[in-house]
């Protein structure tokens, strides 16, 4: 087998914060077949960084087919378990911290002297995430832990091993989430034949794919069959009809607070058809986005609608910029993955409530019902540029838009309170990362755009959510003030984060 600790980024399916185990789990197995066994040191290797992308091969998932890249509500949930599920295995390691929904007394300081135990309750904590959440996924798992030397079939529940612990770590999880509100199990809401994941909450749409008779509330597409970016797979000739996808993320028990219902959002008046002036100056806006569109713009707005890139990669960037010296170790790993994960996780829930409250209505709708047939200036699609002469029922944004309503933004929402657990937990606003993007790069313009060679790149936290935010705008799926009160929305689940983590590594909790 290729030596992992060169050629691991090959081998990863990129994740947000946890997630990357899930996906890195199934990709190293797909290579075990290989002849010589991975290259990882349990006892002065850290798994969470060995299985985490670097920037070569970040966003790239060998589990497209089951999880999109521009998706986030089913992936982050399975993500948060994962992780949820690292920091119980770890924490009797510690000298303070204490399990969220597994504890364990307190190992000797002995058992922590190397990262062997570390790296093995992590590891099998995965495996049980896995098994209870993404079972077909389960072979290739198994594989891999026979791989790394480790028995899949050692189901060991003893307290005082790191089988045992991260066996029961995982197994904590799935006992304290199956019944969340996510729907896991598919059968809230009906007896026979569960469709996990599956709404439950009767959501309906008030305007048809046909017809727009509230211009102000959500208007699901009639789009082609391939829902992905680029020329992927679809059943050429098949249209669908857009559902919003698992509204009843806004029900799911978040962890730092009792319900989302106690964030204040103002309503989207600027999409309010009623006010007229303030809906065309918003249309007006994304048209003027549109027919300005850069390469970087462009780049931009693919580089964020990969919420393995957008959102997760940032993560693995700033732990190992913080981690040179090895000062943050397999716990600091585990507690920054689960300060960002509740951070992500909650607004998450945030944002879908608020989704569904306000049910609002994305820009192409917006477009159509202000000009109808009339001539548009704006982005002509793939290889065209900016054209002059379209009519305003047949632009099209230059991301394909998400199965749910505009309002508020959740890439630009998560985005800002990801950032905001981050600077809490390292103390300053400073990322630092460079991206290196080649020509032809984008999947909506590949070979073209971009026509050169670039770098992003972003110097703070707050330069980073800037670009996550306005990539929205660019992307054509979002309206500029909608993304001012995201990033704005977005900070507190932050902060309510860090604190609600900090508890738990100091053992500050009661419960």
């Amino acid at each position: 087998m290729p030596d992992l600790s060169l050629r691991r980024r090959s081998l990863l399916l990129a994740g947000v914060g946890g997630a990357a185990a899930l996906a890195t789990l199934g990709n190293a197995a797909a290579a075990a077949a290989a002849p010589e066994p991975p290259v990882f040191d349990f006892d002065t290797g850290n798994f969470i960084d060995f299985f985490s992308p670097t920037d070569e091969n970040a966003g790239v998932s060998r589990s497209a087919s089951i999880f999109a890249p521009m998706d986030v509500t089913i992936f982050i949930w399975i993500n948060h378990l994962t992780v949820l599920a690292w920091f119980d295995a770890v924490a009797p390691y510690h000298p303070t911290a204490v399990g969220v929904h597994t504890r364990f007394a307190r190992r000797p300081a002995t058992e922590s002297a190397t990262n062997r135990n570390l790296n093995i309750a992590v590891i099998h904590a995965s495996y049980q995430v896995v098994k209870g959440v993404v079972p077909e996924q389960t072979a290739v798992i198994r594989q891999m832990l026979t791989t790394l030397g480790l028995n899949p079939d050692d189901e060991s529940v003893d307290p005082t091993t790191p089988v045992g612990i991260g066996n029961l770590a995982g197994k904590g999880v799935i006992a304290a989430r199956a019944r969340d509100g996510m729907n896991l199990l598919g059968d809230d809401g009906r007896r026979y034949n569960p469709r996990p994941f599956a709404d439950y909450t009767g959501y309906q749409p008030v305007n048809t794919a046909y017809e727009l008779t509230n211009p102000s509330r959500w208007q699901p597409q009639l789009t082609p069959h391939r829902r992905r970016l680029g020329a992927g797979t679809a059943d050429k000739g098949v249209f669908t009809v857009q559902h919003f996808v698992t509204p009843q993320m806004g029900l799911v028990k978040p962890n730092a607070f009792d319900s989302p219902s106690r964030f204040r959002l103002a309503a989207p008046d600027h999409t309010d058809h009623r006010r007229r002036a303030d809906y065309k100056r918003s249309v007006d806006e994304m048209l003027a986005a549109s027919a300005g569109l850069t390469d970087a713009q462009k780049v931009n707005a693919e580089f964020f609608d990969n919420k393995l890139l957008g959102i997760g990669q940032a993560l693995a960037v700033a732990c190992r910029n913080h981690d040179r010296q090895q000062q943050l170790g397999v716990q600091g790993w585990a507690h920054v993955f689960f300060v960002d994960s509740t951070a992500v996780f909650d607004a998450l829930v945030g944002v879908w409530h608020q989704k569904a409250k306000y049910d609002a209505v994305r820009p192409a709708s917006a477009i159509r019902h202000v000009y109808g047939h009339r001539s548009v200036t704006a982005w002509g699609g793939p290889g065209k540029g900016t054209v002059h002469d379209m009519p305003a029922d047949e632009w099209a944004s230059y991301l394909n838009v998400g199965d749910h309503p505009e309002y508020p933004s959740g890439s630009t929402t998560l985005c800002s309170a990801s950032a905001q657990s981050l600077r809490r937990f390292f103390g300053d606003d400073v990322l630092d990362w460079r991206f290196r993007i080649p020509a032809g790069w984008t999947l909506v313009e590949p070979g073209i755009t971009p026509a050169n060679a670039m770098e992003l790149y972003w110097p703070t936290w707050t330069a980073y959510v800037k670009d996550c935010g306005m990539s929205r705008v660019w992307g054509g799926v979002h309206f500029r003030k909608t993304i001012e009160r995201s990033i704005e929305f977005g900070g507190q689940f932050g902060d309510l984060a860090y604190e609600y983590v900090r508890r738990y590594i100091d053992g500050d909790v009661k419960d």
